[in-house]
């Protein structure tokens, strides 16, 4: 018992150092001190692209990383950034028209992309959430429930459930639905009803509201039902409105950041039944996840199905997502090869991911372990998976050994 408190006291101590690195870097290289807000892109040698387009994604994130860390370390610098992150998000990516967030505005603070995004919602939402808890901010609360109610509104599909990917500026029907140009040109995904989900979660914690508890627990559902392949229990990417399957790729840190992010929905919601039905799922989704894991604790990204070919990349967010997901996956079974993996792939991170020179963690390493020439901050690139794994597993250590 005594080995295994020092073991993971250890593992916290460098998770919280790991923590204030993050927060550091960003602190220190992305405020946009002439234009507000934060810079939009970044590279990997750390030049500064002073007029890049600035994402409502990438803003939220940062919102809720600060939020987040200044909820466990009472650290006041933490807020104050969670407090610009906020005020540009009212300034700048709220729609004042027809209400909503934009998808991305110009370096000053113009709208660009002024498409509703669902996914971007959900993560104003999630964003808002978290700064209300640190911050009473009575406004950012209830605009975090003003933008839920707008997601319902307008997304959600009322005959075969979940949730449209995107809509116009004015909330009618919109032609491309895709994320990124990466993504299928698809009515539903995988990952907008993920963060959705998470999204919902956090605001239910600020705001205990039955039909929110309701879409809760629908969202819960249509992930036993319909994303999670009950076959292979690796999750589908893209569907179309019926839930008909449109996607044969298996995204490895989606399976795991979904192993602790639908059990953390039941265990909000307290509804003991389906939280066990949950934590049998999270289970098996960890053990399909190890299919992408490397022998150096790293995490493949994505393997096609249909052309039995693997993405033979290490994208920084798996790594995080599988340090959280697997040591659920531990605190669930006990069985200490999910511990093991937890560690390793933290192991993994400080060995390959961490960039040495600037700070922060870099996008990614190829197979022959180069470094992937792709931005440091971005649309993408963000304080949020790192962050959260680090403030995700000083809180469960913490209190296992409390």
């Amino acid at each position: 018992m005594e080995l295994m408190e020092g073991l993971l006291e250890k593992y916290k101590q460098e998770l919280e150092n790991e923590l204030k690195n993050i927060l550091s870097y960003w602190q220190k290289n992305t405020l946009d001190e002439e234009n507000g807000g934060f810079y939009g892109r970044i590279d990997n040698d750390n030049n500064i692209f002073k007029d890049a387009p600035k994402g409502s994604v990438l803003n939220s994130r940062i919102l809720w990383s600060f939020s987040a860390a200044f909820n466990l370390t009472n650290n006041f610098s933490y807020l104050q950034t969670a407090q610009r992150a906020f005020g540009y998000l009212l300034d700048h990516f709220i729609d004042k028209e027809f209400r909503g967030v934009f998808w991305t505005v110009d370096f000053k603070g113009n709208p660009l992309d002024a498409k509703k995004q669902i996914y971007a919602q959900a993560f104003a939402v999630y964003g808002l959430s978290e700064f209300y808890m640190s911050s009473k901010n009575e406004e950012a609360k209830q605009l975090a429930i003003q933008l839920y109610n707008h997601i319902v509104e307008h997304s959600y599909d009322t005959k075969h459930g979940g949730y449209i990917e995107a809509l116009s500026r004015d909330w009618k029907d919109a032609d491309d639905l895709r994320l990124s140009k990466k993504d299928a040109n698809e009515k539903k995904s995988m990952n907008t009803h993920l963060h959705l989900l998470e999204a919902f979660t956090n605001l239910y914690r600020v705001w205990t509201n039955e039909k929110l508890e309701e879409r809760i627990t629908e969202l819960i559902f249509i992930f036993l039902n319909h994303i999670i392949d009950p076959e292979t229990h690796h999750m589908v990417l893209f569907f179309d409105e019926k839930w008909n399957k449109k996607s044969n790729i298996v995204s490895y840190g989606h399976d795991i950041e979904a192993a602790w992010l639908i059990e953390e929905a039941a265990e909000a919601i307290r509804n003991a039944s389906l939280l066990e039905q949950v934590k049998k799922e999270s289970v098996q989704l960890a053990t399909a996840t190890t299919d992408g894991l490397d022998k150096d604790g790293g995490l493949w990204y994505e393997f096609d199905l249909e052309k039995d070919d693997l993405i033979k990349q290490k994208h920084w967010w798996p790594q995080a997502e599988a340090m959280v997901g697997f040591f659920n996956a531990w605190q669930i079974t006990n069985e200490q090869i999910f511990l093991q993996r937890s560690i390793k792939s933290w192991q993994f991170i400080r060995d390959q991911i961490q960039h040495k020179k600037y700070g922060e963690w870099v996008w990614g390493i190829n197979e022959d372990n180069t470094v992937m020439n792709e931005d440091k901050v971005g649309i993408w690139k963000c304080p949020y998976h790192n962050s959260r794994a680090c403030i995700e597993l000083i809180k469960r250590i913490k209190k296992i050994n409390s």
